[in-house]
C-alpha cells in the first residue's frame, strides 16, 4: 500500500468529511486547521479571523486505489470554488476554500484541474480557489470529528445551503 495525504478547504470542514470517507481508497479523514502562524490553534482561537488558519480536511488515502486527482474532482463538486470569501453561509477567511500540495506533482494536479474547470464553462465567474503549499495541519478537536454521524440533526441544517447549491450546480451525485 502506497500512502499519499491530501488538505482541502472548502468552507466548514463537518461537511467535506463525509463524502471523502466513503470514498475507495481513503484511510482516514481528519478535521483540522492550516494555513495559519498560530501553533495548537483551537476552534475559538480560529473563529477570531486572528490565526490566519482556515478549517480543512486531512485525507490519507491508498494512491494504488484512489488518486489524487480523483480527490481533486470530488473536492470542486462539494465547493462553490467561484467564492473566495468563504463557502455558502460560512464567511470569512477561515472558511476560504484552499487546496494544499504536498509535492510538485499535486500542485500541477491540482492546477490542471483548475484551468479545466475554469475552461469548461459550467461556471459564470472565475473559478478562485487557492492553490498553496501545504504546512502543518494541526487537527480539531474530538467534538468536530465525524460530526456528519455524531450530530446528523445539527449537520443536516448546517448542510442545507451548501447541499441545495451543489444539487443545483452538478445535479445529483
Amino acid at each position: 500500500m502506497s500512502q499519499e495525504r491530501a488538505i482541502f478547504a472548502g468552507g466548514c470542514f463537518w461537511c467535506m468529511v463525509q463524502p471523502f470517507e466513503e470514498m475507495s481508497g481513503i484511510l482516514s479523514v481528519l478535521s483540522g486547521y492550516t494555513g495559519g502562524t498560530t501553533p495548537n490553534p483551537t476552534y475559538e482561537a480560529v473563529l477570531t479571523h486572528k490565526t490566519g488558519h482556515t478549517e480543512a480536511v486531512e485525507i490519507i488515502f491508498d494512491n494504488a486505489i484512489v488518486s489524487y486527482g480523483e480527490l481533486v474532482a470530488l473536492y470542486w463538486t462539494l465547493t462553490d470554488p467561484t467564492d473566495a470569501f468563504g463557502q455558502f453561509q460560512d464567511r470569512g477567511d477561515n472558511y476560504r476554500p484552499v487546496i494544499f500540495y504536498d509535492n510538485g506533482e499535486q500542485k500541477r494536479i491540482a492546477t490542471d484541474s483548475k484551468a479545466q474547470l475554469q475552461a469548461s464553462g459550467r461556471f459564470d465567474f472565475p473559478i478562485v480557489v487557492a492553490i498553496e503549499p501545504s504546512q502543518t495541519f494541526w487537527p480539531a478537536e474530538s467534538y468536530h470529528q465525524g460530526f456528519y454521524k455524531t450530530n446528523p440533526t445539527r449537520y443536516a441544517q448546517s448542510a442545507q445551503m451548501r447541499h441545495d447549491f451543489l444539487a443545483r450546480q452538478w445535479g445529483k451525485l
